[in-house]
C-alpha cells in the first residue's frame, strides 16, 4: 500500500475517529519527456513573454488575475498565502444526505481511509451507520493546502473519501443542445424502446473491471519492452516526495455520541433563536486531541 497522505481523524459531532487518508486512485497514463534527437538530452520549459519573445526571469513573474479582455489584477505570494485555508489534518462532516441525492457528475477523485490506532471500533460503527441508513457525509477536507468538499461513503469494507467539485464547476445543462424528455416528446417509438430493452438485457453482465484494457497503453509498453529486449535504449534521470502526521485516540463512544446529540439539539435552539429560524447552524466538529469540550469551552477527559 502506498504511504499515508496524512493522518488525522474524522470528525462528526464529539465523535472523533483516527484514520489515515490514502490516495484511491492512480494516473497509469502513458507520460512521454521530451528529449533533444540529436543528443537525448531532456527538453525543458522555459517561461517567454508572449509579446517580445524573451526569457522572463523567475524573480520578474507575478500572478494575474484576468477579470476582462487584457485586465488583469495582480495578488502578491503574501496575499495569495493569507487566502490559503489552515492546513488540517480532519475530515470534518457537514451534514449527511442520501447517496442518490449528489448527481454523479459532481464526484472527483476517490481517498481510502483506513482507521489508526484505537479506532477500529468506532470507524466501523460509522461505517455500518452509512450503510445501514444509505447515507453519505458530506465533509470539507484539506488535501495538499486545497480545501476541498467531500463525500465520505461505505464501500465494501473501506470508507472511501470522495472529492466532490464546487457547483461553480459543473457546467449548466443550459449548453447542451438536448432531446426533450419522455418517448413522445422525443419522437421514440414503443417498438424502438422494446428493441433497444432488449438489446441492453442481451449485453447485460456482471461488473468485472478486470475485463478492459487500455489498449492504447498496452499496445505502446509492448513496443516499449522489445525496445528495452532489444537494448535500443538511451540514458536520461529520476525525482521524489514526502508525508505528515497527527496522533489520535477514541475513549467512551456511547458517551460521545450522547453527548453529541444533546448538543445538537441544543445548537438547533440557539441558533433558531438566534436567526429567527431561517437556517439550522450544525454542531462544530472537534479537530483537536480526544475528549469533550466543558460548557466554558475547555476540555476534559473522556
Amino acid at each position: 500500500m502506498t504511504r499515508a497522505l496524512w493522518k488525522g481523524a474524522i470528525a462528526f459531532g464529539l465523535v472523533h475517529i483516527p484514520v489515515a487518508l490514502y490516495s484511491g486512485s492512480r494516473n497509469d497514463a502513458i507520460d512521454f519527456d521530451w528529449l533533444d534527437k540529436r543528443d537525448m538530452k531532456p527538453v525543458g520549459y522555459k517561461r517567454i513573454n508572449k509579446q517580445t519573445g524573451k526569457e522572463v526571469a523567475q524573480d520578474d513573474i507575478v500572478r494575474g488575475f484576468r477579470y476582462a479582455a487584457e485586465r488583469y489584477v495582480v495578488l502578491s505570494d503574501e496575499e495569495i498565502k493569507a487566502a490559503n485555508v489552515k492546513r488540517t489534518q480532519s475530515v470534518d462532516i457537514l451534514a449527511f444526505v442520501d447517496v442518490e441525492e449528489i448527481p454523479r457528475l459532481y464526484f472527483e477523485t476517490p481517498y481510502y481511509l483506513a482507521p489508526i490506532q484505537r479506532g477500529k471500533k468506532v470507524y466501523a460503527l460509522l461505517r455500518e451507520t452509512l450503510r445501514r441508513s444509505n447515507k453519505v457525509g458530506i465533509a470539507n477536507v484539506v488535501i495538499q493546502t486545497k480545501q476541498r468538499l467531500a463525500a465520505l461513503m461505505v464501500s465494501g469494507p473501506v470508507l472511501i473519501l470522495n472529492t466532490l467539485r464546487w457547483p461553480s464547476e459543473v457546467r449548466s445543462l443550459d449548453e447542451l443542445k438536448l432531446p426533450d424528455e419522455g418517448l413522445k416528446a422525443a419522437g421514440v417509438r414503443p417498438q424502438e424502446v422494446a428493441m433497444a430493452t432488449q438489446l441492453v438485457s442481451d449485453m447485460t453482465q456482471k461488473w468485472n473491471p478486470a475485463q478492459y484494457h487500455d489498449s492504447f497503453r498496452d499496445d505502446v509498453m509492448a513496443q516499449v519492452k522489445r525496445k528495452i529486449k532489444g537494448e535500443n535504449t538511451q540514458s536520461v534521470g529520476a525525482i521524489r516526495a514526502g508525508e505528515t502526521q497527527q496522533a489520535s485516540n477514541v475513549i467512551d463512544l456511547t458517551a460521545l455520541l450522547q453527548r453529541s446529540l444533546r448538543d445538537a439539539g441544543k445548537t438547533e435552539h440557539i441558533d433558531a433563536k438566534a436567526r429567527g429560524g431561517a437556517e439550522r447552524k450544525k454542531p462544530a466538529a472537534v479537530r483537536a486531541s480526544p475528549g469533550v469540550r466543558t460548557p466554558s469551552g475547555k476540555r476534559k477527559q473522556a
